[in-house]
């Protein structure tokens, strides 16, 4: 058992980030539908590759979308909408008339001898059938109201949509009946102003009565019209006929016509849509655990065997899990809501935010593990895979550099152009004609392309939860105006100058061999920061004859010295500067000495006992292409500096004495780097200190 825990121990790095490979494996099947898969993949218009196929069951032979989005329309456009007839409305607008009439009555004198009656209640005066000029004016009135309402005032924001016929309900009955049928507010005010029994001054007088007691009283039932509807709808039957079991469905080799298709298609869903036992189940998840285990153990394997720096940092490993888990997590509730929805996620998304972190090799290995375990559960898998991939590839070829903002915009219109290329091609490969390209779906796919901008958010917040650095990241570290650089140029202003040479010496070694130049750059800014702890100390910012070291001892010199790496650390924590950066302040000098004081010690204390240590930076030494390169740069710019007669050959002599000595001192034994590029980096370094150092003309 102890033995065991000592394991642990020892290996417990190694334990966790297998741990977090079998986390991302139960995630990921966690997230998949628990369903068979049907083993054929069919295209329309394409000869059947597999061998025959037989009904395994009876199953019904189901409409194409097509057609039953016709029958919805068909529906749609026969539905007749439900309206009630309110008998109330006209016995509150008659009384409402009657009483208008009676107050307009009694206003108007100059009517009253004209007409020449008086009138005390005008349903006394009906019964009554006083025939007083009176009583015929308002009785007419009455009786034109009651043709108009019996007839019916329809609602008139009815939806034209519904066609030319509504079903007008009175009571529990109802009957189909034409639009035209009914009057509207307009045509019943039109009915009104047309009436010619009247001479001019009764027509005057009752005419705005009338109008002013207008108000629609067959009313639009939305709620049971909707039910109505969407019962039509549901009874649509979604069959149209049906396959026995042990029929033939296709023979090899017979082309997949529209009719074959939708076959294959029932077949499909009534074969993924089955109840399956305990058994079956538990057998479809083993299947899905084999299948996205094989995919992570790939990724795996790739990374160990080509990117052994990734699989051996568990913040990185972290973060590439974690994006393929968000994207599969994404697909699978995407297919759950509606599988329609698949082509807008931003799939490209994944090898841009990768690439922003990694090489190309990597983000391009990830995205294609990535669709592939989606592709698993996406419709059309292959189509699916052969698209996405096809997007990424031209996603990652395409963003250069990420900082520049042009270059993901022209990203983004690019892949929307290899999405819509590709689904036409697919397209007229199964139909063999342009007649089965969706909008919708080219919709969808700009969508997809469009949402790829979010990448620059996403990218810093993933620079944020992981503590990655980022090419955006380095360029705004890399800026001389932050206030940790420009305080470096105001209290050691040699320093700053020096570190700005060996950070454009750096750069270029590192676009020589291919490394990550804007890297090495921001690295080599950042890599003499601790000289701020005691700037007077290194002799570029030494201003005059003075040299503090002579008042002190060698040894403290050299403490001082090798001090400004361990200052640099605590300098570069303080500012929040990210690991990456403190990488190349933490190996700039590697496990070299500090040969002059070392040298000075002992020739004037020949007599004691001297520790090399004591004079040694305590390194590690460098262990990546980039903070080697920095080694050689800061190394060459310090001691070409120092060249009194700096011709060429001078220079060349001297950057392959310090280059050679750091390579038998075996400062570059765990970087990543070959002689051939180092050799490479000494000819540029050469080329450019020469260039630099050159003897100029007295004018």
């Amino acid at each position: 058992m102890k033995n065991i825990l000592i394991k642990i121990r020892d290996n417990h790095e190694q334990i966790f980030r297998v741990s977090l490979f079998l986390l991302t494996l139960a995630l990921i099947v966690y997230a998949f539908p628990r369903q068979a898969k049907f083993k054929y993949e069919f295209t329309k218009g394409k000869p059947w590759m597999h061998e025959t196929i037989i009904a395994p069951f009876d199953f019904s032979i189901l409409k194409s979308v097509e057609e039953i989005e016709s029958e919805k329309d068909i529906i749609n456009k026969q539905h007749a909408p439900i309206f009630n007839f309110n008998d109330a409305i006209f016995e509150i607008k008659a009384e409402e008339f009657v009483n208008l009439f009676e107050d307009q009555w009694s206003l108007d004198k100059k009517i009253q001898k004209d007409l020449k009656f008086t009138f005390s209640n005008i349903f006394k005066l009906k019964s009554a059938r006083n025939n007083t000029k009176k009583h015929d004016l308002v009785n007419f009135g009455f009786n034109k109201l009651q043709e108009i309402y019996s007839k019916g005032i329809i609602q008139q924001n009815l939806d034209n949509s519904h066609g030319s016929q509504v079903l007008l309900k009175k009571g529990s009955l109802a009957e189909k009946r034409d639009i035209i049928d009914f009057y509207t507010i307009n045509s019943a005010a039109n009915e009104i102003n047309l009436m010619d029994k009247l001479s001019e001054k009764e027509f005057a007088f009752i005419v705005p009565l009338l109008l002013a007691s207008l108000e629609q009283n067959i009313i639009y039932d939305k709620i049971s019209s909707d039910e109505l509807l969407q019962s039509e709808l549901n009874s649509i039957n979604i069959s149209q006929g049906l396959i026995i079991e042990g029929q033939i469905i296709l023979n090899k080799g017979e082309i997949v016509n529209s009719e074959r298709y939708q076959i294959l298609l029932s077949l499909k869903e009534d074969f993924e849509g089955a109840e399956w036992n305990r058994t079956s189940y538990y057998l479809v998840l083993f299947g899905q655990i084999i299948l996205v285990g094989i995919s992570l153990l790939i990724l795996f394997l790739f990374l160990r065997q080509y990117r052994l720096e990734i699989i051996t940092n568990t913040t990185r490993i972290s973060m590439i899990l974690s994006l393929i888990v968000i994207m599969v997590l994404l697909s699978a509730l995407t297919l759950r809501i509606n599988s329609a929805y698949l082509y807008i996620l931003p799939f490209c998304i994944s090898p841009i935010i990768l690439k922003a972190f990694f090489d190309n090799r990597v983000a391009l290995f990830v995205h294609l593990i990535t669709i592939l375990v989606i592709g698993f559960i996406a419709p059309n898998g292959f189509e699916f895979v052969f698209l996405q991939l096809i997007a990424g590839i031209i996603s990652i070829l395409t963003v250069l550099k990420m900082y520049k903002r042009a270059q993901l915009f022209i990203s983004v219109g690019k892949v929307i152009g290899v999405y819509f290329l590709v689904y036409i091609a697919l397209s007229v490969i199964h139909d063999a004609s342009f007649s089965g390209i969706e909008l919708s779906i080219l919709v969808k796919f700009a969508i997809s392309g469009a949402l790829t901008l979010f990448a620059y958010p996403i990218i810093f917040l993933f620079e944020k939860i992981f503590s990655l650095v980022s090419d955006i990241s380095l360029l705004e570290l890399s800026d001389t105006n932050s206030p940790l650089l420009r305080r470096l140029s105001e209290e050691a202003p040699g320093t700053f100058q020096h570190s700005l040479q060996v950070a454009n010496l750096a750069e270029m070694g590192a676009l020589e061999i291919g490394a990550n130049a804007m890297l090495t750059r921001a690295g080599a800014i950042y890599h003499d920061i601790g000289k701020l702890q005691n700037p007077m100390y290194f002799i570029e910012n030494q201003s005059s004859n003075l040299n503090p070291h002579d008042e002190i001892e060698f040894d403290e010199s050299a403490e001082i010295i090798i001090g400004h790496v361990l200052d640099g650390i605590e300098i570069a924590k303080e500012n929040n500067l990210p690991d990456e950066l403190i990488d190349f302040i933490r190996t700039h000098h590697g496990t070299t000495t500090v040969q002059y004081f070392y040298k000075q010690f002992i020739a004037d204390f020949p007599e004691e006992e001297v520790d090399i240590k004591d004079f040694t930076y305590p390194g590690p030494k460098p262990y990546s292409k980039e903070t080697a390169i920095l080694m050689m740069a800061d190394s060459s710019e310090a001691a070409a500096r120092s060249i009194k007669n700096p011709t060429s050959e001078n220079i060349d002599a001297l950057i392959e004495k310090i280059i050679n000595k750091q390579i038998s001192a075996d400062q570059y034994v765990n970087a990543d780097i070959t002689f051939k590029e180092i050799n490479q980096i000494k000819r540029l370094f050469k080329k450019k200190l020469v260039n630099i150092h050159h003897a100029r003309i007295e004018y």
